[in-house]
C-alpha cells in the first residue's frame, strides 16, 4: 500500500517540523490528562451529587406512606426544590442529549439506588424528571440539572487552552531564535551560488555554529581557488600576447604561401587567447541589476541577423541579473547556432519560479552521450558538428554553463524538436528584489 500521500499532510519546512516535534507531544499528554481528569470529576462529583439527591427523593417516597401527596408536595417537595405530581404514564426512554457525558452516571445511579424507578428524563438540558412507584401510585419529580451534575468543569477547559497557548509562544520564540541562524546561514549559501559572498557570523547552538564555521572554511577556500584560476589564465594569456604580436608584425612583413599558412596559426592562437580571457574572467564581479529579458535578447537577436528569431512565452516581469555575463553567454549560444546551423530559434519563456531561455538550430545537435562532456572547458566534439564551420576553442558552452550557475541556474543541452539540432536550456531563478543580492 502506498502512503506517499500522507507526507503531504506534515510540514515541509525545518520550522513547521520542529514546532510539531515539540508541540505535538505536549498537548497530546495535556489533551489526555485533561480528558482522564474530566472523565473522573464527572464520574465522581456527579455520582456523588445524585446520592445525595437520592436520599432526598427516598425521604419523599417515605413520607407518602404515611401523608396525602398533596400535603407532601405542599410541606416537603417545595422546601427541597422537589416538583412533585402524579405521572402521566407517557415514559421518555431514558431520553439523553448525545453530548451529555454526565447523562451516562446519572441514569444508572438512579435506577441502581431508587427501587421503582421507571423512567429518567434528561432531554432538557437544565431540567430532570424521575418516573418512580410509590405508595401513592406512580409519581414524577422534578428538579435542576445543577443538582446532580458538576457545573464548573469548563475551568479545566479554559486552563488547557490557556496554559497551551502560553506553551505556544514560548515554543514559537524559542524555535524562532534557534532556527533563524540556520535561515542566515542557507541565505548566505543561496547567495553564494549566485555568486555574491554575504556577511556571515554563525550563531546558535554549537551544532549550528560548526556548520556555519565549515561553510565560511569552504567559502574561503572555493574564493581562493577562483582567484588563482583566474591570475593564472589571465597571467598565461597576457604572458603570451606579447610574443604573438611580434609574430603577427614580422608575418606582416612576410609575403607567400607559407606567411598564409602562419598568419592563420597566429590567428587561431589569438583566438584561443582570447577565449582563455573570457573565461578567466570573473563574472561574479558584475553586479546584478534589473533589466527587462526580453528587451536585452530581442535586441541581441536582431543584431545577430534575420536567420535568428525571437520569441516570448508567459507574463514576463522583471528579474536581476549580470547583464553583461548573460549577454556574452546567450551570444555564445547564439553564435554556435549560426556557426553549425543555418537558422536559430531564441524562446524565452517566464515560468512561477524561473526564467529559461531556449536556443535551438537545425544543425547536427550533439549525441545524448557527448552533452556533458561538451560543457567541460576545452573539450571540442569536432565529430559532432560540422568542421567546416570552425570549432573554436571548446569554451564558449563552459562560459555559458559557468555565468548559469553564478546566477544559481543551469545549463542543459538536448535534442530540438522544432529544427532537429541541438537545443540549450539556459535556466535563472526568478529573483526580484535586490535584498536577495
Amino acid at each position: 500500500m502506498n502512503f506517499d500521500w500522507v507526507k503531504g499532510l506534515f510540514p515541509r519546512t525545518l520550522y513547521g517540523r520542529a514546532a510539531a516535534i515539540l508541540l505535538l507531544p505536549i498537548l497530546t499528554l495535556q489533551l489526555a490528562v485533561t480528558l482522564v481528569f474530566l472523565q473522573r470529576h464527572f464520574e465522581g462529583v456527579t455520582r456523588q451529587m445524585t446520592l445525595n439527591l437520592v436520599r432526598e427523593i427516598s425521604f419523599i417516597l417515605e413520607e407518602l406512606e404515611t401523608h396525602s401527596l398533596d400535603e407532601v408536595v405542599e410541606v416537603r417537595a417545595e422546601r427541597l426544590e422537589l416538583n412533585l405530581r402524579r405521572w402521566d404514564g407517557v415514559p421518555s426512554d431514558n431520553a439523553r442529549r448525545f453530548i451529555d457525558v454526565s447523562g451516562l452516571t446519572v441514569i444508572p445511579t438512579l435506577y441502581d439506588n431508587l427501587p421503582g424507578v421507571r423512567d429518567v428524563d434528561l432531554s432538557a438540558p437544565s431540567w430532570v424528571v424521575v418516573a418512580i412507584e410509590s405508595a401513592k401510585g406512580p409519581i414524577s419529580i422534578g428538579f435542576s440539572r445543577k443538582r446532580v451534575s458538576a457545573t464548573n468543569p469548563h475551568q479545566v477547559l479554559v486552563w488547557m487552552v490557556f496554559t497551551g497557548f502560553v506553551i505556544t509562544i514560548i515554543a514559537f520564540i524559542f524555535l524562532r531564535n534557534q532556527l533563524r541562524p540556520i535561515k542566515r546561514l542557507a541565505a548566505a549559501a543561496e547567495a553564494f551560488g549566485r555568486g555574491k559572498s554575504v556577511p556571515l557570523n554563525p550563531s546558535g547552538a554549537i551544532e549550528v555554529r560548526a556548520a556555519g564555521n565549515a561553510f565560511l572554511d569552504m567559502r574561503q577556500r572555493i574564493e581562493r581557488q577562483i582567484e588563482q584560476r583566474t591570475l593564472m589564465l589571465s597571467g598565461v594569456s597576457h604572458d603570451l600576447r606579447t610574443p604573438l604580436t611580434r609574430m603577427q608584425l614580422q608575418l606582416g612583413l612576410m609575403d607567400g604561401p607559407d606567411a598564409q599558412s602562419l598568419q592563420k596559426d597566429v590567428d587561431e592562437m589569438s583566438a584561443m587567447i582570447s577565449g582563455f580571457l573570457d573565461f578567466s574572467r570573473h563574472a561574479n564581479l558584475e553586479k546584478a541589476v534589473e533589466i527587462d529579458l526580453a528587451q536585452m535578447l530581442l535586441d541581441l537577436c536582431k543584431r545577430c541577423g534575420p536567420n535568428v528569431a525571437f520569441d516570448v512565452k508567459g507574463v514576463p516581469f522583471l528579474t536581476q541579473v549580470r547583464s553583461g555575463g548573460l549577454r556574452r553567454a546567450v551570444d555564445n549560444l547564439v553564435q554556435n547556432a549560426l556557426r553549425y546551423g543555418t537558422r536559430c530559434n531564441v524562446t524565452l519563456e517566464y515560468l512561477k519560479k524561473s526564467v529559461r531561455i531556449r536556443i535551438e538550430d537545425d544543425g547536427p545537435g550533439i549525441a545524448q552521450e557527448d552533452q556533458a562532456s561538451a560543457l567541460r572547458p576545452f573539450v571540442r566534439l569536432d565529430a559532432a558538428r560540422n568542421q567546416n564551420k570552425g570549432s573554436g576553442v571548446g569554451l564558449g558552452l563552459a562560459i555559458t554553463a559557468d555565468v548559469a550557475r553564478s546566477h544559481g541556474g543551469a545549463l542543459v543541452l538536448g535534442s530540438s524538436e522544432a529544427l532537429g539540432g541541438l537545443q540549450a536550456d539556459l535556466t535563472l531563478p526568478r529573483i526580484v528584489s535586490s535584498e536577495d543580492w
